[in-house]
């Protein structure tokens, strides 16, 4: 019914990346990848001591999650990852034929602040979410999505524009 994708759910911290991700991976049954899971310990411990990661800090994470992406081309995948800036979506791009299908999933910062004040037992603090925004850029090659919709119309949202992929 669905063409095998690569799939990458994007935006800062507490946008919804993972909920959305994983909902948009069970509806296709592709693959589900968490980018958080791929970060080492180094980085888990400096984001929850409150202390940004720098692009070196990230290189070695992306150059991971890219390794499990090429292996996973041809299945169909769907990638939960920040993806701040465009050189980090290159690097995720890399290795894989196909383009990755971009859907960017973008709010306010007072509305995501309040989002992650509610989250538990996540690395990720608060006071990040400034660096993160303060990092991002904005895709240009990417389906934009408001995360004012619930969770299941911004899955359905993004099951619609996958169906569009020839």
């Amino acid at each position: 019914m669905f063409p095998k994708s690569n799939i990458l759910i994007m935006g800062v911290s507490g946008s919804g990346k993972t909920t959305i991700a994983r909902q948009v991976s069970q509806k296709l049954n592709f693959q589900f990848l968490e980018a958080d899971g791929f970060h080492p310990k180094e980085n888990i411990e400096k984001m929850s001591q409150g202390k940004p990661l720098n692009d070196l800090d990230r290189e070695p994470w992306l150059i991971a999650i890219s390794e499990a992406l090429t292996e996973l081309e041809g299945k169909g995948f769907v990638l939960a990852c920040s993806a701040l800036k465009e050189s980090y979506r290159e690097l995720l791009q890399k290795g894989l034929e196909k383009p990755l299908f971009i859907f960017y999933l973008e709010g306010s910062f007072e509305q995501i602040l309040e989002r992650m004040s509610k989250r538990k037992d996540h690395f990720m603090p608060e006071t990040l979410l400034k660096s993160q925004f303060d990092t991002l850029e904005i895709p240009q090659d990417a389906v934009r999505i408001n995360i004012e919709n619930s969770p299941e119309v911004i899955t359905e949202i993004i099951i619609e524009k996958i169906k569009e992929i020839k």
